[in-house]
């Protein structure tokens, strides 16, 4: 970016940060003086218990110009199409599943309004699982702000550029991009024309960077490529709303301010930014199809060694050169659940149907894989070496199914005959 008010960011993965809006509202040598520089009010914000190993506890001072606490009772918000789990309002569905992506409104629609639960698995109050949820949006969130209590926020932006203007500083984001918000970040998000996402709510385990292995020590998603955003605050003394997300209902209050007024920081809870277009892709230079493991960029473990609570995977461009190989992905059944969303281009295992902003899920053990058309592209190729380009696709994959909401089942976005696209193929000849 080279506009003069472009946000400034702080590079690498889960650092200790220090950052001030205004120079000296960093306390030194402490985190809570008896009297903070310039009358601010110091707070912790913890996304760990206090007694967390220091690998993984994660915290951070903020600098305010009031306290976060200065506000009356919540209330219901009547949104009605956000969830969490346990998701127990439809019967557990194996069947596949593929929608259409969700159509632009009609009447203006900011973030949260126009934010709906296709489904998810566990349970926010226990700490397990994920909730899955699209948005579309028109207008820019005015004098309201959001956040979640019941989860981490991964966030994939999927038409127009998105800007997040956070407690903690501002990330801008454009499709392509992934933003991740912790658990109890206030944010708003502001838009220009028409806009659409996906969001993964992590209940689980914070997102990490995966283990690397025999891999080395570069390679996927490096630490450097990720950005935390310089403070930044707001002086504003008019009502605000605050929405959050607390037990799978959203519930609002009233601030007289804007609560985005963190002057200073200090930290390694913040929210950040990815740029996917800097994943380094590894794949095969002999032959067969990788483990689409191996395009994980995030991953937030379980209590089990090896199978995650929830990986965040990618399918962006990159060379294919195996010889004597099924180039796309191959026919599996997996012990994970699979929700694949589309940023732009197409999937090289599904040849129609997958559109940009829609999506599919694959719960345990459903057999799925490429459609007939894909095959046979990918049977009678020539395999020379080929670039798969201009295209995105990305994977939320969690240890559990997916229980699909009642509005996922309905809606006329679901497309009734996405089995048809495994009809047609031969048998085999023996």
């Amino acid at each position: 970016m080279t506009r003069s008010n472009a946000p400034a960011y702080q590079t690498g993965f889960a650092n200790h940060f220090a950052t001030e809006a205004v120079d000296g509202a960093l306390p030194v040598g402490r985190n809570s003086p008896q009297r903070p520089a310039l009358g601010l009010y110091a707070e912790q914000l913890s996304g760990a218990a206090f007694t967390a190993p220091r690998d993984h506890n994660l915290r951070s001072w903020l600098y305010r110009l009031r306290p976060s606490a200065q506000h009356g009772p919540y209330q219901p918000f009547a949104q009605g199409r956000v969830r969490s789990g346990p998701f127990t309002e439809t019967p557990p569905n194996p069947n596949r599943m593929r929608w259409d992506p969700l159509p632009m409104p009609d009447q203006p629609t900011d973030w949260v309004e126009g934010l709906t639960t296709y489904g998810g698995n566990g349970d926010a109050d226990s700490g397990t699982g994920v909730g899955v949820h699209l948005y579309v949006a028109n207008r820019s969130m005015v004098d309201r702000v959001f956040y979640s209590a019941d989860g981490e926020l991964l966030i994939v932006p999927q038409q127009a550029a998105q800007r997040f203007v956070t407690e903690m500083g501002v990330i801008e984001a454009a499709p392509g991009h992934i933003v991740v918000i912790p658990r109890g970040v206030r944010f708003r998000v502001e838009v220009d024309g028409e806009a659409r996402g996906y969001v993964c709510e992590n209940y689980g385990a914070p997102f990490r960077l995966p283990d690397l292995g025999p891999i080395g020590s570069n390679g996927l998603a490096n630490p450097r490529d990720f950005e935390t955003p310089v403070a930044a605050f707001e002086d504003v003394d008019r009502s605000t709303e605050c929405v959050q997300k607390y037990g799978g209902q959203l519930w609002a209050t009233t601030f007289d301010h804007s609560p985005l007024d963190v002057v200073a920081w200090h930290g390694n809870y913040a929210p950040y930014r990815y740029d996917t277009a800097r994943f380094n892709t590894i794949g095969t230079v002999s032959f067969d199809h990788p483990d689409p493991s191996i395009f994980t960029v995030l991953t937030s473990p379980s209590d089990t060694p090896g199978t995650a609570n929830c990986d965040f995977v990618i399918f962006p461009p990159r060379w294919m050169v195996a010889e004597d190989t099924f180039r796309p992905p191959w026919f599996h059944r997996n012990v994970m659940s699979e929700f694949m969303g589309l940023i732009f281009g197409e999937y090289d295992a599904k040849a129609g149907g997958f559109a940009p902003g829609g999506a599919s899920l694959h719960n345990r053990m459903s057999g799925h894989g490429p459609d007939q058309a894909s095959w046979d592209g990918a049977t009678k190729a020539d395999l020379k070496p080929h670039k798969i380009e201009n295209t995105l696709a990305f994977m939320f994959e969690t240890r559990m199914p997916i229980r699909t909401t009642a509005w996922a089942e309905q809606t006329p976005l679901m497309q009734l005959d996405y089995d048809d696209c495994w009809t047609g193929f031969e048998k085999g000849k023996v």
